[in-house]
């Protein structure tokens, strides 16, 4: 079960809210989808994801697929019940994986040859075989195995991957059951937008049941990425929705959704807080910094997380120069408390008609320091 339900937009290219129903649960969009590549979010348990207001999460079959095995977590029924989750999800099919590994994969029409970075065994997978391992999974929403181009990249090859990519996405969906997932396909064609353009029209032709933008963020400039999305985003149904991978910043998600994007995802928001980097509303904290060692304030004194409600910078910044496993699970609930909060803030101010003011206010605090301009 799969419905897309646009409740209002302001244009082709414009903020949206909508509603994403599945048989776990409605998600409302716009949304964050915080990551799970092994069906964990680091240091989190999937109850405290929930209590941070995560309505869907995201998987990499290329990852669960070398481990622990696609069919012993089918054989346990499915990703949703083998790690406890009881919402949506939603898995990367490896796309990306052919891209920030290309040193152990080769493409072919046929599909991708690969060795595995853990152990070097050989694998073959297809589009085909990408689709059937997403279902075995029980997931919600699948992805079509696509080709990323890296930037930069010759002309000659970003059309052969954005060509192949299309071919893919056929043969990907003559073999798809639509009573078991959803299904999207990836929109490729490098930094031109008239291959953006092109590609979004013609995957619009063959009734997917979204649409996400691929190979974007992969070293090219802000202003690019956002050319990109602005040229394919009104070639694509107004009634599916739009997912923008692997972006980003809090600014990418407001950009994004200026732009009429509904769903998104990226390691930033975790990854970074086990960097020590966490992110407030007037930008963002490096807390390994030497001038937070006798801070006593909250990360943040407007947010309203378990971390900030408990806990002291000078103390977190103790933590992680400790390399303490607390650090990483305090940083990481507030980070992903601020984006999922973010997100929600979005989706009122969509549906007040007020996120012009909103876009305008969030980069206002940015400039003075978290305080709202007269």
């Amino acid at each position: 079960m799969f419905e897309f339900r646009l409740k209002r937009s302001e244009g082709p290219g414009g903020p949206r809210l909508g509603e994403m129903h599945t048989s776990r649960g409605v998600v409302a969009t716009p949304a964050f989808m915080p990551v799970g590549t092994y069906g964990t979010v680091k240091s989190l348990t999937p109850e405290e994801l929930r209590e941070l207001g995560a309505q869907i999460i995201l998987g990499n079959v290329y990852h669960l697929f070398l481990r622990p095995g696609v069919e012993l977590i089918a054989e346990l029924g499915g990703l949703s019940r083998f790690m406890n989750w009881p919402g949506p999800i939603l898995t990367d099919s490896g796309g990306y994986q052919i891209f920030s590994l290309a040193r152990f994969r080769q493409i072919s029409e046929e599909g991708v040859l690969f060795r595995s970075h853990l152990n070097g065994d050989q694998h073959f997978l297809t589009p085909e075989k990408v689709v059937a391992l997403q279902e075995a999974l029980k997931v919600d929403i699948m992805m079509c195995l696509d080709e990323c181009p890296p930037f930069p990249c010759p002309e000659k090859e970003v059309r052969r991957a954005t060509d192949l990519t299309f071919r893919w996405a056929v043969r990907s969906i003559k073999v798809w059951n639509r009573e078991r997932a959803a299904l999207f396909a990836i929109v490729q064609g490098g930094m031109y937008p008239e291959w953006r353009r092109e590609q979004a029209r013609a995957l619009a032709e063959l009734d997917f049941s979204g649409y996400a933008l691929g190979g974007l963020s992969v070293g090219e400039d802000k202003e690019t990425t956002f050319a990109m999305v602005e040229a394919a985003v009104p070639e694509l149904p107004g009634d599916k929705p739009r997912y923008l991978m692997g972006m980003g910043l809090p600014e990418d998600l407001v950009e994004g959704v200026a732009r009429g994007v509904d769903l998104f995802d990226c390691v930033i928001p975790t990854r970074n807080a086990r960097n020590g980097q966490v992110f407030t509303e007037s930008g963002a904290l490096m807390l390994r910094n030497s001038g937070f060692a006798r801070d006593p304030r909250p990360i943040s004194e407007t947010c309203h997380c378990y971390t900030c409600r408990h806990y002291s910078r000078a103390y977190l910044r103790h933590l992680f120069m400790c390399r303490e496993i607390l650090a990483y699970r305090l940083l990481t609930l507030h980070n992903l408390y601020y984006y999922l909060n973010l997100m929600a803030q979005i989706r009122q101010a969509v549906a007040a008609g007020r996120f012009a003011e909103f876009r305008r206010d969030f980069y206002q605090k940015r400039q003075n320091g978290g305080k709202t301009g007269g």
